[in-house]
């Protein structure tokens, strides 16, 4: 009975572990690459993709670009009111369910589960080898200034940190598209996120289909 016991602590707390586990993400370019005019020039909205799995390294420099610290003041590629930055970088793998640490430049791994067909109830959703989930933190937000304005900042900085991803997955020539029709209860169940936590974005990213 003892033995029964410890057997079911130990894969409790391995379960834990492994749902806490932090992946350090390889170093972000910051340098080359295809041109900011280019990328602009023929970025399009991308809704079917290959089942070409995302790397890492592109995992690392989606990421980087929609939150990543950019100076040693702890600036970001996304612009954000006095540098108070209400939003959260989610991403959503194969490999379970995760939040983007930019002070880490890491993945701090949420959940083991496969959420990604779960996020939405639309298929380029749930077909995506990765989904981002950009979220905002409008409590925190409406406690530094009017509830009218806090809302307006949470949302441009969404929408900043949102267009960078999206310039960021053309110029790595991937394909990707804002969902901006988001379900916010219905994605915040599926990942299990806080309840001041509000999905704002999904961005699909993937390998564009011919």
């Amino acid at each position: 009975m003892r033995n029964a016991i410890l057997c079911i602590l130990l894969f409790a707390a391995s379960a834990v572990s492994a749902q806490q586990a932090t992946i350090p993400l390889p170093a972000p370019t910051r340098t080359g690459g295809m041109s900011l005019n280019e990328a602009l020039a023929t970025r399009r909205s991308v809704r079917t993709f290959e089942a070409t799995k995302i790397t890492l390294a592109e995992v690392s420099q989606l990421a980087w670009s929609a939150q990543g610290i950019t100076n040693d003041k702890g600036g970001r590629t996304a612009p954000s009111a006095h540098a108070m930055y209400f939003l959260r970088l989610y991403v959503a793998r194969p490999e379970g369910f995760f939040e983007y640490l930019p002070a880490k430049h890491a993945l701090q791994q949420l959940s083991a589960k496969d959420v990604r067909a779960a996020l939405s109830t639309q298929e380029t959703v749930k077909n995506a080898p990765i989904v981002f989930v950009i979220a905002g933190e409008y409590e925190r937000a409406a406690k530094l200034t009017a509830k009218e304005v806090s809302q307006k900042l949470v949302n441009l900085e969404a929408g900043h940190a949102a267009q960078n991803l999206l310039l960021q997955a053309t110029a790595l020539k991937l394909g990707a598209v804002s969902v901006g029709g988001v379900d916010a209860k219905q994605t915040a169940d599926a990942a299990a996120l806080p309840a001041d936590i509000v999905p704002i974005y999904l961005i699909p990213v993937g390998h564009p289909k011919p």
